[in-house]
């Protein structure tokens, strides 16, 4: 049996979403987070090498969730447009549903080190891809212009999205994220529609 599936690594990450929320990545005491774990200290280093490493897990975890998620949903959905809708909409549901997960992913990751980022980029491979299929669905089908650069396009919805919720958890979440998915979805369909 793996860390993974044992039920104190889930009950360490959602600790350490909270506290790392609440006080800040870098005042985030390995102690704090086994303190609301309901674990003991050591208890921690039985799952995780340290407070990076946690940070790290974090992220796969729920990344890795979100994407499968996502990839299940857009199952039934045939046409890119609306692929792309469910992918802004879910995005922004993800994070609506969990504003400590938000505050961790907008501005506690952005302040770790270099060694940190690229992990985190690499854990965000799978939901570019995504990104990338829907693209390259819609160039085949008509939906999406055919001349697309799909790296720059996607570079363009990924920091569109990313920037609409770092707003939001700046502006303390006084307003409802979810609402902005049509408008976003709007802005950025319109770039890429094919105009006949």
């Amino acid at each position: 049996m793996d860390n993974k599936s044992k039920p104190k690594y889930k009950l360490i990450l959602d600790a350490a979403v909270e506290v790392i929320a609440e006080n800040g990545y870098h005042h985030s005491q390995v102690s704090k987070i086994a303190k609301k774990a309901g674990v003991a200290d050591g208890t921690i280093y039985l799952y995780f090498k340290n407070k990076e490493d946690i940070l790290i897990s974090l992220f796969q975890e729920k990344m890795g969730q979100f994407v499968g998620k996502i990839e299940h949903e857009l199952k039934d959905i045939h046409q890119a447009d609306q692929k792309l809708y469910k992918l802004i909409e879910m995005h922004f549901r993800q994070l609506s549903e969990d504003p400590n997960l938000a505050i961790v992913t907008q501005l506690e990751l952005r302040q770790s080190n270099k060694r940190l980022r690229l992990k985190i980029n690499e854990v965000l491979k799978g939901y570019l891809t995504l990104m990338d299929q829907i693209l390259k669905g819609g160039m085949e089908d008509g939906t999406f212009q055919d001349q697309l650069n799909v790296k720059l396009v996607r570079q363009v919805i990924f920091g569109t999205l990313d920037e609409v919720v770092t707003n939001w958890v700046m502006k303390e979440q006084r307003y409802n994220l979810i609402d902005q998915a049509k408008e976003v979805h709007y802005l950025i369909y319109n770039g890429l529609r094919k105009h006949d």
